[in-house]
C-alpha cells in the first residue's frame, strides 16, 4: 500500500470537520507548493540532480527552512537511491512520507496541554504585539468553556494601548471573567491577582495574557520572569504551559522571534496563527525541525471554532489533498 493510500486511511479514521479545515486552511500554500512540485515532476523524465535543485528552491520558497530543506533533499536523494525511483511522480510520495518523518523525528510531539487533572492549570501566552494573541487567547478560551471546565483570563498586557480592552471584549463573548488592573500597572500583579482569584473560584484553568515589545527585548525578557516567578511562587509547577504565539504569515520572521523567545522563557509549545492566510505554510517544519519546540495549535480562519489542535498528518495531507486523493481513487481502481 502507497504512502498516500494509508495517509487517506488515517485521516479518514479522524473527523471530517478537522480534515476540511486543515484542507481548506492551506489552500494558499497547496497551490503555492504542490502546484509547482506538480509542474517539477510533469517536466522531468527521470529523477536528476538538476530535478533535486529545482525541487529545493521550491522547499525554500514555501518557508520551509534552508536547514531543514537540505536535509530533507538529502534524505529523498537516499531514498530515491535505495528504492531505484526511476519516475519523478514517484517522488511525490516519498516527500510526504519525509516531511511527516521530519516532524515526529524532532523529539516529543504530543499536541496535547499539559492540563492537571487536579487543582489549577496555568497557561502563559507570550509573543509580539500583532501575532494574534489576544485572538487566540479568546479561541482557546471558548474551546475550554465548551468542554465544560471552568476558564478564568489575565489581563498581563498592561502597557499596549487597548489591550485589557481587547482582552475583556473576547471574555464577553466566550463568557469568562478577566482579571485586570489599570493600563500601565506591574504585570506581575496582575498575575498575583489572577491567581487569587482562580483560586478562590475553584477554576479550572487561567490563561495569561503577556505584553509583547520586543522592540525594548531586555526589559519584555526581565517582565515574562518576574511574572513566571510569581506564578511559580503561587502555583507551584506552573505555568504549566508557556505557548508561543507566531503569525505564519512572517515566516522566516516569525523564526527569528521564536528563537529570541526561546531564549528568554521555557517555551512548551507554538501556536501559528493565520496559517489560512500564507502561501508559505512550510514554516511549521523549520520551526519544527530547527528549534525542537512542538507546534501545539494552527489557526485555520477566523472563526472561533478554527484554532486546532495541530496533526502532522492532517497537515501533509493539507499539501497534497489534491494528490492524495487522485492516487487513492487510482489504487482502489486497480
Amino acid at each position: 500500500m502507497s504512502f498516500f493510500k494509508k495517509l487517506k486511511e488515517k485521516i479518514t479514521m479522524q473527523t471530517d470537520s478537522v480534515t476540511e479545515k486543515f484542507k481548506d486552511g492551506l489552500t494558499k500554500t497547496r497551490d503555492n507548493f504542490s502546484n509547482k512540485v506538480n509542474d517539477l515532476v510533469s517536466r522531468y523524465r527521470k529523477v536528476d540532480e538538476e530535478f533535486f535543485e529545482e525541487l529545493e528552491e521550491i522547499l525554500i520558497g514555501a518557508d520551509v527552512g534552508f536547514d531543514t530543506v537540505m536535509e530533507l533533499v538529502e534524505e529523498l536523494r537516499r531514498e530515491v537511491k535505495r528504492k531505484n525511483i526511476q519516475d519523478p511522480r514517484d517522488v511525490q510520495a516519498v516527500i510526504s512520507e519525509k516531511l511527516v518523518e521530519i516532524y515526529d523525528s524532532a523529539g516529543e510531539t504530543s499536541t496535547e496541554l499539559n492540563i492537571q487533572t487536579e487543582g489549577l492549570t496555568v497557561i502563559l501566552f507570550v509573543g509580539v504585539n500583532g501575532v494574534g494573541k489576544t485572538t487566540t487567547i479568546g479561541k482557546l478560551a471558548h474551546k475550554f468553556k465548551n468542554e465544560g471546565k471552568s476558564v478564568l483570563l489575565a489581563a498581563g498586557d498592561t502597557f499596549r494601548a487597548g489591550a485589557i480592552e481587547q482582552l475583556e471584549v473576547w471574555g464577553e463573548r466566550v463568557g469568562v471573567d478577566v482579571i485586570k488592573q489599570g493600563a500601565g500597572s506591574d504585570p506581575a500583579a496582575v498575575m498575583y491577582d489572577a491567581v487569587q482569584a482562580a483560586k478562590s473560584r475553584n477554576a479550572d484553568i487561567l490563561i495569561c495574557d503577556t505584553a509583547g515589545r520586543l522592540q525594548n527585548k531586555v526589559n519584555l525578557m526581565k517582565e515574562l520572569e518576574k511574572v513566571k516567578r510569581v506564578i511559580e511562587r503561587e502555583v507551584p509547577g506552573a505555568p504549566h504551559e508557556v505557548l508561543l504565539v507566531l503569525d505564519a504569515t512572517t515566516g522566516q520572521n516569525a523564526m527569528i522571534q521564536a528563537k529570541t523567545f526561546k531564549e528568554a522563557t521555557d517555551v512548551s509549545g507554538i501556536v501559528l496563527t493565520k496559517l489560512d492566510g500564507t502561501a508559505k505554510g512550510g514554516i511549521v517544519l523549520a520551526i519544527r525541525n530547527e528549534l525542537e519546540i512542538p507546534v501545539k495549535f494552527v489557526g485555520l480562519g477566523e472563526k472561533m471554532d478554527d484554532l486546532q489542535e495541530f496533526n502532522a498528518e492532517q497537515y501533509v495531507y493539507g499539501l497534497f489533498a489534491d494528490i492524495v486523493e487522485k492516487e487513492a481513487e487510482e489504487e482502489e481502481e486497480e
